[in-house]
């Protein structure tokens, strides 16, 4: 479901709005939703631990580190903290 949004901007800017949207192909609404969209993104930070665990999970396999090895690691790092 898509609901409205309503946002005053200075004619001039939406108008210059308007024609790059329309060189890129889109409307401006695709262009606004976009930017929400990546604002959102870019300060999220559940979207950003998400994004860390997958890096992290990546380096984990090229250097062929498992599962089973990172749960030995963190009960050997606790069981030192006692």
């Amino acid at each position: 479901m898509t609901t409205q949004l309503l946002v005053r901007i200075d004619s001039d800017i939406k108008n210059k709005l308007n024609l790059v949207a329309r060189r890129e192909g889109k409307t401006s609404s695709d262009v606004v939703r976009e930017l929400v969209s990546d604002y959102i993104n870019e300060r999220d930070m559940s979207a950003y631990i998400e994004d860390l665990w997958q890096r992290i999970s990546k380096q984990f396999k090229q250097h062929g580190i498992t599962e089973k090895d990172i749960k030995k690691a963190i009960k050997d790092v606790r069981r030192a903290n006692k």
